[in-house]
Parts: structure tokens; sequence; C-alpha cells
């Protein structure tokens, strides 16, 4: 049993480290394949949005009370809102909905 740990490490580790270092010695040159420029370009915010959309309907106390502030913060958003006014429209509208359900 705690043989099988470090072969998951080394595996993981493995893993890991050949997804960070096999593009740096892969690619030499500068990237110039517009598509693939706007595929990397957006990764992390495809990422950041990954991890958040679902924590932030899922760390209310009703998944209801999180859908709506994430559809309301997203609306003001789209409509040019600033970061504060955004977020705390969302905080109020967690607290309210949460109030009521």
């Amino acid at each position: 049993m705690q043989h099988d740990i470090y072969i998951y490490l080394l595996l993981m580790s493995a893993v890991t480290l050949s997804i960070r270092i096999l593009p740096l010695l892969l690619i030499r040159g500068e990237i110039r394949n517009t598509f693939l420029r706007s595929f990397l370009y957006y990764v992390p915010y495809v990422t950041l949005a990954v991890m958040t959309f679902p924590s932030m309907v899922e760390a209310t106390k009703s998944p209801i009370s999180g859908t709506a502030a994430l559809l309301l913060g997203l609306t003001l958003a789209w409509r040019g809102a600033s970061l504060f006014t955004v977020a705390a429209t969302c905080c109020i509208i967690v607290f309210v909905t949460e109030l009521f359900l």
C-alpha cells in the first residue's frame, strides 16, 4: 500500500513536469499560427471561468441565490459596470435571496 503512493507521486510529477517542460523544449521560435495564438491567449480566462463559475453557485446555501447572483453579475459586467458595483450587487442579491428562501 505504501509502495503505491510513491508510484502515484512519481507518475503525477512526470505528467506535471512534462506538461511544463515539453513546450519549452519543442517550441523554439515565435508561434505564427493565428488560431493557436488565439487559443493560447484565451486558455487562462477559460481556466479561471471553469474554476470560478461552479463555486459561485455552490458556495451559497441555495444554488438559486448563487445562480441569480451569477446571472445578474454577468449582465452588469456585460453592460460595463465596474468590478466593485458587480461584486457589491452580487453580494446583496445573495443576501436578499437567502433571507427569503
